[in-house]
């Protein structure tokens, strides 16, 4: 199959989706195009700011993107292109776009707040009190790991064979961007919040200082160890998880989006220019160098089919930004549609080399592979493999960034709410309650964790992010469905993924926890895979607790119809 015919079918494929599907389940679940939402109620000028549906989008984007969508299908591809292709088509339209749809209706219907939340109202206190357990220790997991891989990205030097350090100028260029546009993105918000311009100026100057920032960013490159970026950046996502949204979350994914958007459609255009061969098996087994396609291949491809943490945003941040209910499907749905369609383009971009090419050409880092791939695309339309080749690892590098100020507010929320219920006297805590609760203090101790853990070893965990990731999913999943049960609303559609990603990751942490489990016994465990192995227990057993009393709640007998 070549590139140009696999590009057309996802458009296709994904287009009608929304058109169809998407619009379908706006029918389903009754969703109000004059109804105003929690953002307009409750605004609060930190969490809860109502922003247009551009800006809302640009949000989302970034922050469920990443680089996820380009490492899973390139780590796949080993079991051949039609099973990445099919999966992340299917798992996009009807189990990723369907839970982040689900996620933030069932927020905006709840006063925006997050699924810990809805679980507390829908499901149970201590269902939601273990939720948010999982979900903190999910994003200090988060949060360690892709601080390490930003740290990493700016580092400014390596060393060669003799040992002799040399400049990165590649990785300079992209720190120097990345911190412009923090410095932009306040500028930006400024403006978006007080200069009242129509909008498509304020695109024009978001796109100008996009531009800027990249050219500066090439010019001059900052040279920094990775030890000092370590600290650089987790200064700066403790400053990105308390201030308002308005003033840099926003903006800055906004700007984000822009590089994004224009890094697809520069790979959709390379593709349809050189129609790039296949040179990937369409099937290479069930398997393969040791890895069963089952539940491998459904929990490598997170982010480009079905992402727990997409729920997490959904209901986290941009649920409180969301003006209008008609506003949901394009930010959330359409958000995560645009994320499996670059993840069909980085199928391409791997398949495009035969068999060794992409390491002979010193290619190793699935960025690299995409980066490399998309520029010997362009290079057919007669642009510079160099110059578009730094622009992609630019753009790819940015959106770990963008997502770690995201999960970091995510996490800081789920630890206050983990001490607060529906009904706390918030004028009359107790002196301990008014601590924990407080943003300062759950924003310290829940990144001085991520911190440690990025320092010791973080690496030996991380093969857990993907099984935790779908895990989350599950619980999502469960309660939207048990919240459209409570509310008379149509959610038969959430059943299947619910009861296959639960297959997908209880047999991943399950294999996990086996193969620590038999090693621990036999050889000793060094301490990377002793936490590996701690948090692998740990969240198989929090999520199996609130599993099963999800699927209670959800086979009960509905006594009454839950006003939301």
């Amino acid at each position: 199959m070549s590139g140009i015919l696999m590009m057309v079918i996802a458009i296709v494929v994904l287009g009608g989706a929304y058109l169809l599907y998407g619009r379908y389940l706006e029918k389903k679940w009754g969703i109000d195009p004059n109804a105003n939402t929690p953002a307009y109620e409750m605004e609060d000028g930190v969490d809860y700011v109502p922003a247009d549906t551009n800006v809302v989008f640009g949000h989302q984007f970034a922050s469920i993107a990443g680089a996820g969508p380009i490492n899973g299908p390139i780590q796949a591809a080993l079991f051949g292109w039609l099973p990445v292709m099919l999966w992340i088509l299917i798992g996009g339209v009807f189990f990723g776009a369907v839970q982040d749809f689900a996620s933030m209706y069932a927020s905006v219907k709840n006063k925006g707040r997050t699924i810990g939340y809805i679980i507390e109202e829908y499901i149970g206190k201590m269902g939601k009190k273990l939720f948010l357990l999982f979900c903190w220790l999910f994003c200090i997991l988060v949060v360690a790991a892709f601080a390490d891989v930003v740290a990493g990205t700016f580092n400014g030097f390596t060393a060669n064979e003799a040992g002799e350090f040399m400049k990165v100028t590649a990785n300079g260029a992209v720190a120097t961007t990345s911190m412009l546009f923090i410095i932009e993105a306040v500028a930006l918000g400024m403006l978006l919040k007080y200069g009242k311009l129509p909008k498509w100026l304020n695109t024009v100057i978001a796109v100008a200082m996009l531009v800027v920032a990249v050219a500066v960013g090439l010019k001059f490159p900052i040279f920094l160890s990775r030890g000092v970026w370590h600290i650089i950046i987790f200064l700066y996502i403790m400053v990105a998880c308390v201030v308002p949204v308005w003033a840099l979350l926003q903006p800055r994914d906004y700007l984000n989006s822009y590089l994004l958007v224009f890094m697809i459609a520069a790979a959709v255009v390379g593709i349809f220019v050189a129609n790039p061969a296949c040179n990937l098996e369409a099937f290479s087994g069930f398997h393969v160098d040791g890895q069963y396609l089952f539940p491998i291949l459904f929990v490598t491809i997170a982010c480009g089919a079905v992402s727990g943490f997409h729920s997490l945003v959904s209901s986290g941040t941009a649920s409180k930004q969301i003006k209008n209910e008609k506003n949901m499907l394009p930010v959330s749905f359409g958000a995560m549609l645009m994320e499996s369609m670059l993840a069909i383009i980085a199928l391409i971009a791997v398949a495009s080399f035969a068999k060794g090419e992409a390491a002979a050409q010193g290619l190793t880092t699935q960025p690299q592979i995409f980066a490399g791939a998309i520029a010997n695309f362009l290079t057919a339309a007669g642009l510079p493999y160099s110059l578009v080749f730094t622009l992609i690892n630019l753009a790819v590098s940015a959106f770990a960034l963008t997502s770690l100020d995201s999960v970091a507010r995510v996490g800081r929320l789920s630890f206050q709410e983990f001490f607060m219920d529906d009904d706390t006297d918030e004028e009359n805590m107790s002196p301990f309650l008014k601590v924990v609760t407080n943003k300062y203090f759950a924003t310290a101790i829940t990144l001085i964790l991520a911190y440690l853990l990025a320092k010791v070893g973080y690496a030996e965990i991380w093969p857990l992010f993907g099984s935790a990731n779908q895990l989350l999913s599950v619980l999502a999943l469960i309660a939207c469905a048990v919240f459209l049960k409570r509310t008379k609303r149509q959610g038969a559609m959430l059943w299947i993924p619910m009861v296959f990603m639960m297959a997908v990751t209880f047999t991943a942490l399950g294999m996990t926890i086996f193969k620590l489990g038999n090693a621990f016994i036999t050889t000793g465990l060094s301490l990377g895979n002793t936490l590996q192995l701690i948090f692998a227990v740990l969240l198989l057993i929090l999520g199996v607790i609130v599993a099963v009393q999800g699927i209670k709640k959800l086979f009960e007998r509905n006594s009454g119809a839950v006003k939301a």
